[in-house]
């Protein structure tokens, strides 16, 4: 069984309320939550909340939420202890569930068949999943809000870098895009249950302290991520004028 958990919190430096802001009529959670609930392969989507604003929200929609602790510094962390407080709670059975799948908040026009892609290689051998799409520009290889991955046959990664990585040799920066095959980080994570718990207990590494990027944390420790290539490209929010950005542009 594959369970989907949406973190959202309220506070937030850029965007405080986040989920509860207005799209043409609807919360943002409530399209995030329309969305991951049309995904064929999740058994049960919850919302993991910190703030009674949200969780109030969730519920007079007819959805669950689950309180969970205000100083989580990581949605891995919150979906870790919503996870515990349902099988604590008897809403779900602890040894039913093989993986959690962390769902972003801040993607409302989220397509629920990329929830299905990423679900469909959990075999119970994956340890954690993520997924990839192809950089095609120059300006997504060098922006360093968008997490580059090196990749091994089996297409588990290597290693995440907000660098472009690998550094190619004899060749303009600007047309490495167009001489090597270059992969960005696609938001969805899928955990498998066990590994979820170990997770939470790791302390931050020295890689994930230099990129920001938790991921490595995981290599570090010797977890294996596999990557799913993906051709959704969902927009995600992080400001206001993010929202009206992404109304612009015909997604909605």
């Amino acid at each position: 069984m594959i369970i989907g958990i949406i973190p959202a919190r309220y506070g937030s430096s850029r965007f405080p309320g986040k989920p509860l802001a207005d799209i043409r009529g609807k919360s943002m959670i409530q399209r995030v939550l329309e969305q991951a609930n049309q995904a064929e392969s999740l058994a049960k989507v919850v919302v993991a909340t910190d703030d009674d604003r949200i969780a109030e929200a969730v519920r007079r929609l007819g959805y669950e939420a689950v309180m969970t602790r205000v100083d989580h510094p990581s949605g891995t962390d919150r979906c870790w202890e919503a996870y515990d407080r349902l099988v604590a709670d008897g809403v779900i059975v602890g040894n039913s569930t093989d993986y959690v799948l962390n769902i972003q908040g801040d993607e409302p026009f989220l397509d629920p068949a990329q929830i299905d892609e990423l679900a469909a290689i959990l075999d119970g051998s994956v340890e954690l999943a993520t997924q990839m799409a192809t950089v095609d520009s120059a300006e997504m290889l060098h922006d360093p809000k968008e997490a580059k991955i090196v990749i091994n046959s089996q297409n588990e990664a290597l290693y995440f870098s907000r660098s472009a990585v690998p550094y190619l040799w004899g060749v303009e920066p600007d047309q490495w895009h167009a001489k090597h095959a270059y992969h960005r980080h696609v938001g969805l994570y899928a955990y498998r249950v066990d590994v979820l718990e170990r997770l939470t207990q790791l302390p931050p590494s020295p890689l994930e302290r230099a990129e920001s990027l938790e991921q490595l944390r995981w290599l570090e420790a010797g977890y294996r991520i596999k990557l799913v290539p993906t051709n959704f490209q969902t927009p995600s929010v992080d400001s206001p004028e993010d929202i009206e950005k992404i109304l612009k542009s015909g997604v909605a």
